[in-house]
């Protein structure tokens, strides 16, 4: 198994997902992460390691894989995070029994406050309690699994546990008309009024960036500085498999609205959404994922993943809003496991637990202050 290869068996592997490229682990690196790389094989070989080189290892051969990344927390322990993964087939007892016996014995050694993971286990589809509701006995199964392990609930879920997705195997027409009628009135009243979506390029990104942070400051989210946003969006842009493509809508020459589609693995993922005060009437977020969805197609991208959904679906969420707009362009909500934390000594894990959430609060009300200046300023 050579360097390039962890994406190759990252994208056989049931539910690839781009947050488990070696691009991903290359960006967090860069931000105080150490990235780790495990394995498992048919065989019932296990490996983990910080390198990637490997010369023993079949592709052909492994059945689970990893991206696991380490950061030292409390001055002398670690914590551990495999951001949508372990990748396998959850359905299979005795490979998910291997994987997960391993990784706690893995936390154990390590001297880990926790390990927490995420996969993209389903729970259910649709809205809860809606006549779509489907549940997945499968997924009940595995969070069964977890709990009566020791695994519990994590109150810091980072990625979003719901979803929303798009199917892009039927044609155009077809994923057109499965939009609300409102959703295709949008779309076409911007391609009307002027709207233009252009693809972006690496000249772009600190325009975006001051759009971002607009945005932010606007909707009242935090977002992280300047730097971090563009090792991530260089770092995808400038690789093929995954790949990153920022699309830009603008109204006479003006930028006045953004997303960037992530693309790996025959999934394209709406990650990042930025736009202006200015032109809004004139709809340009609708024609933006228009434009995405027909890229991601176009790029051999069979669903798009519109990254998020409300935990509760009424107008007590906060993400009611933006869900409502994401409902109309077609998909089907998609609810998943969310995170898992795997604790070796509870008196650690329940003393990090109290101490992060302050941490964490004073850093988001530092950083939400020097968005408002990048905003002031721009």
């Amino acid at each position: 198994m050579t360097l390039s290869s962890w994406n190759s068996i990252v994208s056989t592997l049931p539910d690839p997902h781009f947050l488990q490229t070696y691009e991903w682990g290359q960006v967090k690196a860069k931000y105080g992460w150490v990235p780790y790389y495990a394995v498992w094989t048919a065989n019932g070989k296990f490996t983990v390691s910080q390198t990637t080189e490997n010369g023993s290892l079949d592709i052909g051969d492994i059945v689970a894989a990893a991206l696991i990344l380490k950061r030292t927390a409390l001055r002398r322990f670690s914590i551990f995070y495999a951001p949508k993964g372990p990748l396998m087939d959850w359905t299979n007892e005795s490979l998910r029994k291997r994987v997960l016996d391993d990784l706690q014995s893995f936390a154990k050694k390590q001297g880990a406050i926790f390990l927490k993971l995420d996969p993209d286990v389903v729970l259910g589809r649709g809205v809860p309690a809606s006549v779509d509701e489907v549940t997945e006995s499968s997924g009940q199964a595995v969070r069964s699994d977890l709990r009566r392990r020791g695994w519990v609930e994590s109150s810091d879920q980072i990625q979003f546990c719901n979803t929303v997705m798009v199917d892009l195997s039927a044609s155009e027409d077809e994923i057109l008309m499965r939009m609300k009628q409102k959703t295709r009135y949008n779309v076409r009243l911007a391609e009307k009024k002027g709207v233009v979506v252009r693809v972006g390029n690496l000249e772009d990104l600190p325009a975006l960036y001051k759009m971002y942070a607009e945005t932010s400051v606007r909707d009242g989210f935090v977002i992280r500085d300047e730097g971090y946003y563009l090792t991530v969006w260089k770092m995808f842009m400038q690789s093929s498999e995954p790949s990153a493509v920022p699309l830009i809508a603008e109204v006479d020459g003006e930028a006045v609205a953004a997303i960037f589609l992530f693309m790996f693995a025959g999934r394209g993922y709406y990650v990042y959404g930025m736009s202006r005060d200015k032109h809004r009437e004139k709809m340009p977020t609708y024609l933006l994922q228009w434009v995405a969805m027909k890229h991601a197609k176009a790029h051999g991208c069979l669903t798009y993943d519109l990254w998020g959904a409300p935990d509760v679906f009424d107008e007590s969420d906060s993400m009611w809003g933006v869900y409502r707009f994401k409902e109309g362009l077609g998909g089907e909500v998609v609810r998943t496991l969310g995170a898992y934390d795997f604790a070796p000594s509870k008196f650690w894990y329940a003393m990090y637990s109290d101490v992060m959430p302050r941490v964490l609060n004073f850093m988001r009300s530092r950083g939400k202050e020097k968005t408002k200046q990048v905003v002031g300023g721009a």
